[in-house]
């Protein structure tokens, strides 16, 4: 696991007085016995304003990560443990899980707008595509000389990102996800998203008292000591043979 970081270097002038942004929705279900037409809830998105919500949004075991982009031990679960709940888990709509980003750094910022760029349903493939490509962005950025640190630090906040995703390859990451330049700076562009990515983000990380990446929350409750698949899976599987959850699941 990996410890948080101020959001100082993320704040923008006026943040709490940008209001809430509308949310639109995509994929809903009115009731946990419904069926999406594909027949496999891991297609289900749905945005909410903290994160996406991937499955039944009405699913008996409710699961929330709160991750970072720049947090390798993230990268680590997206691969091994997000995959195995995709297609373990959520397909069957009895557990869903929601991504929520906490912000380390400006870096994590530009991700995470990337991320969220275009409709909601292209954010699963997005958030992976990024989390897959860690390592060598991630070497880039370590790597990075004071000219550079430079751009993504002062100036325009768009154009400090802009320099952020040049100068990462994520332009390059984004392009083979089948966006073109334009859509990606206008994504980056705005201000009032940036605003609530850093606002929900601090505010989860003190409503939950999260101190490092990633950890969970499954059905609104912070699992205490659980940072990786390693623990999840069986908290999770536990779930659902437990005499007070989920018995009468099957």
């Amino acid at each position: 696991m990996q410890k948080l970081t101020s959001l100082a270097a993320l704040a923008l002038a006026g943040l709490m007085a940008l209001g809430n942004p509308a949310i639109a929705q995509s994929g809903a279900k009115d009731a946990a016995t419904d069926k999406p037409a594909s027949g496999n809830w891991s297609r289900e998105i749905t945005q909410v304003r903290n994160g996406h919500v991937i499955g039944n949004p009405n699913a008996e075991a409710k699961l929330t990560a709160f991750i970072s982009y720049t947090c390798s031990h993230c990268a680590t679960f997206a691969k091994q443990g997000e995959t195995l709940l995709l297609l373990a888990y959520v397909p069957s709509g009895k557990v869903s899980l929601e991504v929520r980003h906490l912000l380390r750094d400006p870096v994590d910022l530009t991700a995470a707008m990337l991320t969220q760029c275009g409709d909601a349903e292209n954010f699963p493939l997005n958030h992976s595509a990024m989390m897959h490509g860690q390592s060598k962005w991630m070497e880039i950025a370590q790597k990075a000389t004071q000219a550079q640190r430079a751009r993504w630090q002062y100036g325009a906040p768009a154009k400090r990102r802009r320099a952020i995703a040049s100068d990462l390859g994520f332009y390059d990451l984004m392009k083979r996800r089948g966006y073109d330049r334009v859509e990606l700076d206008q994504c980056l562009a705005d201000d009032e998203k940036a605003a609530q990515l850093a606002e929900t983000s601090q505010a989860d990380a003190q409503a939950f008292a999260i101190a490092s990446t990633p950890s969970f929350l499954l059905d609104g409750a912070l699992m205490e000591g659980v940072h990786g698949w390693r623990g999840l899976q069986p908290a999770l599987d536990q779930y659902f043979v437990s005499p007070n959850l989920g018995q009468d699941s099957e």
